[in-house]
């Protein structure tokens, strides 16, 4: 829900920052300072205004910091989990981790819950087009073993 917030927000940001009034001829929304930097060189404030305010707006937009990959996962039984990933829209990378998401995750769902290794039932990955773009996902199913079960040949001979 704060995610669908964040976009209007941001652009109306953007909007009055490219606005130098109120409406009225009183006073300038941002001052027209002038920061001199060297003896021939200075940048107003309303160019500092406006480059922070579309440099937040890229950050905002790209957000370099989230994971590359959001994952949705269910509780198929007791032993059996679900997971729907699906990849930022806008992304420089990290195009082929979802086997290592959902490897990552099964491995961390053995270790919290006590068992001995995990089976990948099933796995597929694709690509979801949407109107302001495609989007990589992938979906997965494990399924955590016993310890006896996490013997090697036995999983060879399940699949």
């Amino acid at each position: 829900m704060m995610r669908r917030l964040r976009l209007p927000a941001a652009l109306a940001v953007l909007a009055l920052a490219g606005c130098s009034t109120t409406g009225s001829s009183t006073s300038p929304l941002i001052p027209d300072k002038k920061l001199q930097l060297t003896a021939n060189t200075h940048i107003t404030l309303s160019r500092i205004v406006t480059a922070a305010v579309v440099l937040g707006a890229i950050n905002f937009i790209y957000d370099p910091l989230a994971p590359n990959w959001e994952i949705e996962e269910t509780r198929v039984d007791a032993d059996t989990f679900r997971f729907a990933l699906r990849m930022k829209r806008y992304h420089t990378g990290g195009a082929g981790e979802s086997m290592q998401v959902v490897r990552r995750r099964a491995a961390q769902l053995q270790n919290d819950l006590g068992y001995g290794g995990y089976q990948i039932v099933e796995y597929s990955e694709g690509i979801d087009s949407k109107t302001l773009g495609t989007q990589r996902v992938a979906d997965g199913t494990v399924r955590l073993l016993q310890r006896q079960e996490a013997d090697s040949f036995l999983q060879n001979a399940m699949r």
